[in-house]
């Protein structure tokens, strides 16, 4: 059976059932948001009042922040109702997801109550983290069990790429395909398959590693400070690390899923970790103090407020139980081997230093591989499914089977059982076959296999045909061009890459020189271009420390130089003879967005945070982000209705510019004029490059480049009506006289140079004035001082 998802139910409108459902709004399907009805009402009731429980869960997920929705309209694709007076609305639902509260007897009644109305086709799940999946359908028949199944998200769903997938012995194997599928490529998730064996794969670990870390941490002295400093970044985690973490989740949270853990798993002999008096002596004094972390303000940290009036996280002494001011721990471990840029020789050579730091991180890591051996194939059956569980799930750069093949696993595992941490046997007979690494790497160093336990050999890595990395592509000697800023690399089947490496993926000479050679290459070797790299940022926009030194240089006739070129390229890209496909992802800004506007088609992630925010440091977009806005924003109103008022329409660019608007999703960008209705929008991230350059196969059959456009200049009479409304903000003490002067000029380049006469002018006409107004106000005064806090505070200055 083909199986789709065009209407979807969720039932239980708390924080994980509010974010489902506008996930799934956020991917065009319509959702049906289910929860009890209010106490005291009766059927027939006002729906305001009889649905007051979920009307507030739907209103908590639409005004959270971050943000759980993807752009505003996606709440018109989302119904909300009753499951005492609804229930039947969602019978003919393609996928039902419950959401309720942690009971077994709950979604035990439930599940009943739906066998009884769903059509034969809904797929139903439920997204409980602890709870025994196959209990929860016990009593119900095949034809329920065969499309039943765990699907556990993790929250905010929108950010958190985890997704476990748990089916049950009934549950049929299609189904599952579908969903890990759906999961993947619609919702942008990183799926594993678990069994269905207590708080799965990633909960498990949380909790087991978790606990060790605050036994050894009681057991030898260290303090909050020191364990932090040393279980975040340095060993390729986040910075919540141990303690911050368990302020992040909740202390009851994590104690609460901690003891109900441990009767949970009679045959796991790692739960003895759990049981640790002066663990357990802690915990439950912070929970009989209330200190529940985040969300009573005070956990293992407190914010207070320092003598200077900024903000401090004091931290909790263990053994008094006085929150402390915080320290900055040394280590001369950590001090010689920090630098070192591979997280996984990073670990090793930690581990194999002998002070304190050493020993916590050599223990911690004896415990957390050898557990990880032992729970496969128990609570999954591959170890990749490990590794991605924590990786996806919590953001560890690498999973404890890639550490454990970094820091030699032959090496380690006499040393781990002689320190009692027992390593599984199949690891042991996997060593004993001459295998050597839990993953098969080829030449180019890409994983192409792993050891499985039940074969007892390598077996091929699955991956996605859509999947393309940059160093992978390198490492096949695909790169054909390169400088110190950026690269082009071969995709293959036609498609050239021209990616950026530059610090921060800024722009600067070394980019456009590139961006110039990859249309080069364009003209004479490829029959498409795509945009893109894999760095955390697309692009943070030009080179302002390169800005601020021509200017300090008085080279302002080379800065004006870079500046034409810089715009000559981008115009360039937008009118090649071939495809030119922009591939942004998280963080696009000032040029960054720019260069997004530069392509005749966009391909980008949903995780894109983009816009034109050069006045935070005293200037205007100056590589064509003006001239761009009114081409997207005007330029259509005014064809279409030659005796249209440009002026509210001009208006928004004006704000988006000065108010250095950035959206909170590409859906957001869309809204912006960023990104244009033909664009397309990726919800994986791994996908991004690889759909991206099927787009430009796609577009290059046939392609008609566009051709130099017009722009609609307002004219005099709008810029008047703008410097009213500057000089309103000056009055009202909203804008600074900077403010006021950056927003005079930034109308005077939007209205064409405030012509006489509104009418169309050649681009090019809005790109000088863009570039003489840039100059301007890059030698003010102010704009210096804006400048120069940015590069050392990263924050804008209000002057």
């Amino acid at each position: 059976m083909a199986y789709k998802v065009r209407k979807a139910a969720v039932i239980g409108s708390g924080t994980m059932g509010g974010g489902i459902a506008t996930l799934l709004a956020g991917v065009g399907v319509q959702v049906t948001l289910l929860d009890i009805a209010a106490k005291d009402t009766q059927p027939g009731d006002p729906p305001a009042k009889r649905q007051a429980i979920v009307a507030e869960g739907l209103k908590r997920a639409a005004t959270s922040r971050p943000p759980q929705v993807l752009s505003t309209g996606d709440l018109d694709l989302i119904k909300i109702g009753t499951i005492e007076d609804d229930l039947d609305k969602i019978a003919d639902a393609d996928w039902i997801i419950e959401v309720v509260v942690e009971r077994l007897d709950v979604k035990q009644n439930l599940m009943a109550r739906l066998a009884e109305i769903v059509s034969p086709h809904t797929i139903i799940s439920t997204n409980t983290s602890g709870l025994p999946i196959h209990k929860i359908a016990e009593h119900l028949d095949q034809s329920f069990k065969r499309r039943f199944l765990g699907t556990h998200f993790f929250n905010p769903p929108r950010y958190l790429r985890l997704l476990e997938v748990i089916p049950i012995p009934e549950t049929d194997p299609e189904i599952v395909e579908f969903i890990a599928h759906y999961g993947t490529d619609v919702l942008g998730k990183g799926v594993v398959l678990c069994q269905d064996e207590p708080n799965f794969i990633g909960n498990r670990f949380m909790t087991m590693s978790g606990m060790q870390m605050v036994n050894y941490t009681l057991d030898n002295g260290f303090t909050v400070d020191e364990v932090d400093s040393l279980t975040g970044p340095l060993i390729g985690r986040p910075k919540t690390a141990t303690f911050r973490l368990n302020d992040l989740v909740g202390i009851d949270v994590a104690v609460g899923v901690a003891r109900n853990l441990y009767p949970a798993i009679p045959n796991d002999p790692g739960r003895v970790i759990l049981e640790h008096t002066g663990t357990t002596a802690l915990f439950d004094k912070m929970l009989a103090n209330k200190w529940l972390g985040n969300k009573s303000k005070q956990g293992f940290y407190k914010e207070v407020k320092a003598p200077t009036g900024e903000k401090e996280f004091y931290t909790l002494n263990l053994q008094t139980f006085e929150y402390e001011p915080p320290t900055k721990p040394r280590f001369d471990s950590v001090s010689k081997h920090r630098k070192i840029e591979n997280t996984g020789a990073r670990i090793k050579a930690l581990i194999n230093e002998d002070d304190r730091a050493a020993k916590l991180l050599w223990h911690h890591h004896a415990f957390y591989l050898a557990y990880a051996s032992n729970r496969v194939p128990e609570i999954t059956e591959s170890i990749v499914n490990v590794d991605n569980a924590q990786k996806w799930g919590f953001s560890h750069e690498m999973g404890p089977f890639e550490i454990w093949d970094a820091i030699g696993v032959a090496e380690t595992v006499p040393a781990f059982e002689a320190a009692g941490y027992p390593v599984a046997q199949w690891v042991k007979a996997m060593l004993a076959k001459g295998v050597s690494t839990f993953y098969q790497k080829d030449a180019n160093g890409d994983v192409t296999g792993y050891y499985s336990p039940q074969a007892g050999a390598y077996v091929p890595l699955k991956t996605s045909t859509k999947a393309y990395k940059v160093e992978s592509l390198r490492k096949r000697g695909a790169e054909i061009a390169r400088n110190a800023g950026a690269s082009v690399l071969d995709m293959g089947d036609g498609v050239a890459l021209l990616e950026f490496h530059s610090p921060a993926n800024a722009i600067d000479q070394d980019v456009v020189d590139m961006a110039w050679e990859a249309l080069n290459l364009l003209e004479t070797r490829f029959d498409a271009l795509v945009v893109g790299n894999d760095g955390e940022r697309f692009c943070v926009g030009a080179n302002l420390f390169m800005v601020a030194m021509s200017v300090q240089g008085g080279q302002l006739e080379q800065l004006e130089q870079m500046l034409k070129r810089t715009q000559d390229v981008t115009l360039a890209m937008r009118r090649a003879s071939k495809p030119v496909v922009i591939a942004p992802h998280n963080m696009a800004l000032g040029g960054g967005a720019e260069m997004i506007m530069a392509g005749a088609r966009v391909v980008a992630h949903q995780e894109l945070y983009t816009g034109l925010v050069e006045v935070g440091v005293g200037l205007i977009p100056g590589a064509g982000g003006v001239k761009e806005m009114v081409r997207r924003l005007v330029n259509p109103v005014m064809a279409a209705h030659p005796n249209a008022e440009a002026l509210p329409h001009l208006q928004k660019a004006f704000e988006q510019i000065m108010l250095a608007k950035v959206s909170g999703s590409a859906k957001e960008a869309r809204d912006m004029g960023i990104l244009q209705p033909g664009d397309r929008i990726v919800m994986n991230r791994e996908q991004l490059l690889g759909e991206a350059k099927r787009e430009a196969l796609h577009m290059a059959d046939g392609y008609i480049p566009n051709n130099p456009a017009k722009v609609y200049a307002a004219g005099r009479d709008v810029y008047a009506a703008l410097q009213i409304a500057v000089e309103g903000f000056l009055e009202a003490r909203q804008a600074s006289e900077h403010d006021a002067l950056i927003a005079r000029r930034l109308g005077f380049v939007l209205t064409g140079g405030a012509v006489s006469e509104p009418g169309w002018l050649d681009e090019q006409v809005f790109l000088n004035l863009e570039r003489q107004v840039f100059l301007e106000l890059v030698q003010t005064q102010k704009t210096l001082e804006r400048m120069a806090f940015m590069l050392q505070n990263n924050k804008p200055l209000r002057n």
